[in-house]
């Protein structure tokens, strides 16, 4: 790869970072290794063909181009969540799987649209997610911490929750969350 490609690709990772809160490549691996998939069908799931997932994990393209491949990304990164949390099998994922694979976009993955444990109460992760995808859905993480950074001298605390929640890692939202609950 010459120095012109491989400025493109940084550039390419860096606009995915601002859309999609990191780099794709980063997103599918884990949503790869969550989910027990390979690069096939996770392609298959999303409704991409094997080469676009390939280039948008390797940072030859930056953008998803379709608003339902997005939504069913989103809705394959809350099934991760449920598998990490254990409130949902590895089988009843794979099932989910095929329902978020046939739809156009919007939740498919509880009849509510609500994400609740069977006891009714949401987990933090799920929660988590919920800000981090209201914040997202507002802003592109740049602009999530150049607000963070115009606010942090008069409101150090609320800069802080933009850049946690609208630019972090999940993990780190969900550290943030517990220290913060009394």
């Amino acid at each position: 790869m010459d120095a012109a490609q491989q400025e493109a690709t940084a550039r390419a990772r860096e606009l995915q970072r601002s859309w999609y809160g990191e780099p794709l490549g980063a997103l599918f691996r884990r949503l790869i290794d969550d989910l027990g998939l390979n690069q096939a069908r996770l392609a298959a799931v999303l409704g991409l063909s094997a080469p676009m997932l390939s280039q948008l994990m390797s940072g030859q393209r930056a953008k998803i181009g379709n608003p339902a491949v997005v939504q069913r990304v989103q809705a394959l990164q809350e099934l991760a969540g449920q598998v990490a949390d254990g409130s949902v099998s590895a089988g009843e994922a794979a099932a989910r799987m095929e329902e978020v694979k046939k739809s156009q976009g919007g939740s498919v993955l509880t009849g509510t649209g609500q994400s609740t444990m069977s006891g009714g109460a949401p987990t933090v992760r799920r929660v988590v997610r919920e800000i981090q995808s209201l914040l997202r859905s507002v802003a592109a993480a740049g602009d999530i911490i150049e607000a963070a950074d115009s606010l942090a001298p008069t409101h150090p605390e609320l800069a802080e929750f933009l850049r946690v929640y609208g630019a972090g890692r999940t993990a780190d939202a969900v550290a943030h969350y517990e220290g913060n609950q009394n």
